[in-house]
Order: structure tokens, then C-alpha cells, then sequence
């Protein structure tokens, strides 16, 4: 008598767009009281600045985008309209697509403010 197992397919998780962008971010990457400037292993310091500008001008348009984010009715499209909302790339409105709610406090924008400036200091020298 032979067994047959039934074929399952693996589900492909959606990760954020940035995990080690947000873990430095929500973490307090910038703890250091010089706030060095610390290499990222998986994003490029210009990548990361466009990143940054994009959520910052998110927090600066909260209650708009998180309308639009909550007006549609699945990811892609919440990231096509924020990408239209903030004139912004898809990878930018993918990173604020996929922002914590629960992360967009004031503690949050100034550490990221932090790190913004401090990548286009370390971009122009």
C-alpha cells in the first residue's frame, strides 16, 4: 500500500522593501554620541537617502498618505498611489507602504532626519 502526500506550494512572504534600513532607523541607529556614520551591508548610501527623503516627506503628508493607504484595497495598489501621492520611485513607496503604522511617531522622523543628514554630509565630502 503506498502513501501519496498531498503537493503543497511554499508561500513567499512580502518582506519590507528596506529590513535593515528600518531596523537601524527604529532601532536608533544614531545612538553614538559622535552619530558616526555606519555602513549598511544590503543598500547603497544614496539608495538609503532616497529612501529616507521619500518617508520623510510621508511623515510631513501623514494623514494624506495614510488615507490613500487605507482607501485601497491591496498593497500594490496602496503603493502605485503613494508613488503618485509623494512623486516618488516604486522602491520609495514600497519602503512607505511598508512603515509600521505604530512607527510613525516624532522620536521616529528625527532619527531619521538624523541619519538623512548625515548620509548627504558623508555623500558630499
Amino acid at each position: 500500500m503506498t502513501m501519496t502526500l498531498p503537493v503543497t506550494t511554499t508561500r513567499r512572504r512580502n518582506h519590507p522593501a528596506v529590513p535593515a534600513l528600518w531596523r537601524q532607523v527604529v532601532r536608533g541607529g544614531a545612538r553614538r554620541e559622535d552619530h558616526a556614520v555606519q555602513p549598511e551591508p544590503d543598500r547603497s548610501a544614496y539608495t538609503q537617502l532616497e529612501i529616507y527623503d521619500a518617508v520623510l516627506a510621508a511623515f510631513d503628508r501623514r494623514d494624506e498618505v495614510l488615507d490613500v493607504i487605507a482607501a485601497a484595497p491591496d498593497r500594490h495598489t496602496a503603493v502605485r498611489r503613494v508613488r503618485a501621492l509623494l512623486a516618488v520611485s516604486q522602491g520609495q513607496a514600497t519602503a512607505v507602504v511598508d512603515l509600521p503604522l505604530h512607527r510613525f511617531t516624532t522620536g521616529t522622523r528625527d532619527r531619521m532626519r538624523l541619519r538623512a543628514s548625515e548620509l548627504r554630509k558623508a555623500l558630499t565630502r
